[in-house]
């Protein structure tokens, strides 16, 4: 479960707090070079009212990421921002399937409560949450089978 605390950090984490010159020094890279990424779309600074660059953590992050893929892993401009979107993809992907999870849990939660009721597992709801009757030509007591 999440620490109180965690919903700030994360929050943090994306706060754009960084002038350009702080960033470049933080990543090892040019100021130049942070424009040109935001530029082509790799990073996607917050800005200033009076439009300068604003950096996060998670920025920051993200440009040593980009800085790790073109220059230790040869990866051209155009491979890393592909590569990025996937990145992001993935990440929807998994918040997708942890919210299945949860549904998952509580679905089979509201399935074990009911068998645990007594004489859960044969009631099956029918209108209004009554127990289901079976129908009178199929069977069931004082039906057209139970009739011979």
């Amino acid at each position: 479960m999440p620490e109180p605390g965690d919903q700030q950090r994360l929050h943090d984490r994306d706060r754009p707090v960084y002038i350009i010159s702080i960033a470049a020094e933080l990543t090892g890279l040019h100021p130049q070079t942070l424009r040109a990424y935001d530029r082509l779309g790799l990073v996607r600074p917050g800005r200033a009212p009076g439009q300068g660059r604003r950096y996060s953590d998670a920025d920051i992050e993200q440009l040593r990421q980009v800085q790790a893929l073109s220059q230790e892993a040869g990866v051209n401009l155009a491979g890393v921002k592909h590569i990025l979107q996937l990145y992001e993809q993935i990440a929807a992907l998994r918040a997708q399937v942890a919210e299945l999870q949860r549904q998952l849990a509580v679905a089979r939660q509201l399935v074990d409560d009911t068998q645990a009721e007594p004489g859960g597992a044969a009631r099956q709801p029918g209108p209004r949450g009554a127990a289901a009757q079976p129908h009178k030509g199929f069977g069931g007591p004082g039906g057209a089978a139970g009739a011979a």
